[in-house]
């Protein structure tokens, strides 16, 4: 695997990030650093997914979910959030 040069946020991402309270967007930046270290972390997902990846880092009480996409050197951040609706908010974002 390459080493990661670029991360490229969609703009459902980035909009989502803005929403975040600073102790929020502190974790996500270190699940977002944990994955440049080891690209491979997250589970690839399958059928209507596929090719997605998604790592699973808890945000206080929560489990937070983080989809994002590898080409060659570079990480596409595609949506986060808790479990509830979010494959089908994901597979509709990317099926649009």
């Amino acid at each position: 695997m390459d080493d990661i040069s670029e991360i490229i946020q969609s703009p459902t991402f980035a909009r989502q990030k803005r929403k975040l309270k600073k102790n929020q967007t502190k974790k996500l930046d270190e699940a977002i650093k944990t994955i440049m270290t080891n690209p491979d972390i997250g589970d690839i997902k399958k059928g209507d997914l596929q090719g997605i990846r998604v790592y699973k880092y808890k945000g206080g009480n929560n489990l937070i979910l983080l989809a994002y996409e590898i080409e060659c050197s570079t990480i596409y951040l595609y949506s986060f959030g808790s479990h509830q609706n979010f494959y089908r908010e994901l597979s509709k974002y990317l099926h649009h």
